[in-house]
């Protein structure tokens, strides 16, 4: 079963975290251990371990935010530098393609021929990835939409923590920024998906008001089951699948569990099934199993010590099948789930 993650943040683990993938994760972790970091020596993603969990295809990201709100959202200082750092992030990406270890996937024919071929022979096949933007800051200006997509971007966000050049994010209630309406027309007009995680409620709403095109959340968790602003609540969930939105539910501690304390740290009560309730919620909200699915944002900024507990690396997403079908969800549930629903998504939007 060819298991689908809407959101990775590999670059920035190996441009920033200088962490090398190509390593078993036993490598990885030693080669950290002793930093004072949260997550160092804790990492749970390896090129290695998502072939392991048969994590075939994924969305990965290139990031950098613009510092905000008197720099308590720490970040770099202008777009410029967004724009450099973000190009430094894909010339990762491209390395690894140079290698065999990754395939982009840009279009229809793309994406059907790596399914084709990861189906056929998943031991060998290069991983394929959907190239993602978390956070706009890197386009400078709407003119360099073109750019990106001839580039390879497919889905981009609006913001991350704080205000973004465009928008109103986590921690910063409030709309979209006078910039934002050129930027949404260009992004509607190449075609890009547009990801609305990390987005503040009025900002959301704005958002979709102004585009036109398909939306998704790409790493979300429920705001029924944890509340925060990080979290989706049943309104702005229903409002995505009435446009053929599809959720990927993150495995980070804090979205997952009001019960979690950022002091202790404390995961013994964050399971695999904890994220299932997650998954199921929006099932049960919308009618169906079309619009749940994985968006872990695995090594996202923490290790194992925010993960469920019985996670030990990505390869063990291969565990939620059992978890869902105990709870009653067909093979085609679970199919669609793991993966199914993010690729009819993509066929949908490409075809």
């Amino acid at each position: 079963m060819l298991t689908v993650d809407s959101h990775l943040d590999l670059a920035f683990n190996a441009v920033e975290w200088n962490r090398d993938l190509t390593q078993p994760i036993h490598a990885i972790r030693e080669s950290e251990a002793g930093m004072g970091q949260k997550g160092r020596g804790a990492g749970v993603v390896s090129f290695q371990e998502l072939r392991q969990g048969r994590i075939g295809l994924f969305f990965a990201t290139v990031h950098c935010r613009v510092a905000s709100l008197g720099r308590r959202f720490a970040g770099v200082r202008n777009q410029d530098i967004a724009y450099a750092k973000a190009w430094g992030e894909l010339a990762y990406y491209r390395i690894m393609e140079s290698k065999g270890v990754l395939r982009q996937i840009r279009n229809l024919s793309e994406l059907e021929s790596h399914l084709e071929e990861w189906d056929r022979n998943p031991s060998f096949a290069p991983l394929g990835y959907v190239l993602s933007m978390e956070g706009s800051d890197p386009i400078v200006s709407p003119g360099q939409v073109p750019e990106w997509w001839d580039q390879g971007l497919r889905v981009v966000s609006l913001c991350h923590y704080g205000v973004s050049t465009y928008s109103h994010g986590t921690g910063a209630p409030g709309g979209l920024t006078p910039r934002a309406p050129a930027l949404l027309r260009s992004l509607e007009e190449a075609g890009m998906i547009l990801d609305v995680s990390h987005l503040a409620e009025q900002a959301f709403w704005e958002a979709l008001g102004q585009f036109g095109g398909q939306v998704v959340a790409t790493h979300n968790c429920c705001q029924a089951l944890c509340k925060g602003d990080r979290q989706l609540n049943d309104q702005q969930i229903r409002t995505l699948v009435s446009r053929g939105g599809v959720v990927g539910v993150a495995l980070d501690g804090w979205m997952l569990s009001p019960r979690w304390s950022g002091e202790d740290q404390d995961n013994s009560f964050i399971s695999l099934e904890t994220v299932t309730d997650h998954m199921d919620h929006i099932c049960q909200l919308t009618g169906d199993a079309r619009h749940a699915a994985i968006g872990s944002d695995l090594d996202g900024g923490y290790g194992r010590e925010q993960c469920p507990h019985d996670l030990h690396t990505i390869a063990d997403l291969r565990k939620i099948p059992t978890i869902l079908e105990r709870r009653g969800y067909t093979l085609e549930d679970v199919t669609s789930i793991m993966g199914g629903n993010w690729v009819r998504l993509l066929r949908d939007t490409w075809s």
